[in-house]
């Protein structure tokens, strides 16, 4: 069967142009128990979801965050509107990062912006990222699009086919998963300095 690897190109730079995030507005002013929680964010972020298996949230999910310090404790079983906004922001990063490096991208936000009377709210500073994020879609679609049409000038001295089309296509993903792998890489690289300069400051006060 013949790969449409052009209809591929043009679902993916679809969906990017669909991509959006959770305003804080959008976000109950009111603390939530962890059902409500779960149910929210089930709904919010439904459109990512793989499988329909797939599971957004889940108690035990909130529970470990909690137990490895990425998400304050709840106040009376509820959760701020702050503890939602970093519930987001971990679904986020899990995709790419490990629990432990999470851990150390979100301390400052817990540490210095976590309640409501700092002087810089969490809610400002999601959406500050966030915008800054939407202003990139353009870009990347440019880079997508770039990969892919070095992609179909892969394997050239093959004869026009479906042999060649499946490894246009694997060219393809191979271009996009390096891309991936070389930003993970340089946020790994970022992490280990900052947990590096933590454990430096800690030294010093003993």
């Amino acid at each position: 069967m013949k790969i449409d690897t052009n209809d591929i190109l043009n679902s993916i730079l679809q969906s990017l142009d669909h991509v959006d995030y959770i305003r804080p507005e959008e976000i109950p002013n009111i603390d939530l128990y962890m059902d409500q929680v779960t149910t929210f964010m089930d709904d919010h972020f439904s459109a990512t979801k793989r499988y329909g298996s797939d599971k957004i949230l889940t108690k035990t999910m909130i529970n470990n965050y909690t137990k490895n310090n990425l998400l304050p404790p709840s106040v009376k079983k509820k959760y701020s509107k702050e503890h939602v906004l970093l519930l987001i922001l971990i679904y986020y990063f899990k995709n790419i990062l490990s629990i432990k490096d999470i851990e150390t991208v979100l301390k400052p936000l817990r540490e210095k912006y976590f309640t409501p009377d700092s002087e810089l709210k969490l809610s400002d500073l999601y959406k500050e990222v966030c915008e800054m994020e939407k202003s990139r879609i353009e870009p990347m679609k440019a880079s997508i699009r770039e990969a892919y049409e070095k992609s179909q000038a892969a394997f050239s001295d093959m004869e026009e086919g479906d042999d060649r089309e499946e490894l246009k296509l694997f060219a393809f993903i191979c271009s996009l998963s390096f891309d991936v792998y070389l930003k993970k890489m340089m946020i790994e690289k970022i992490v280990d300095e900052l947990a590096a300069k933590e454990d430096a400051e800690k030294n010093t006060e003993k």
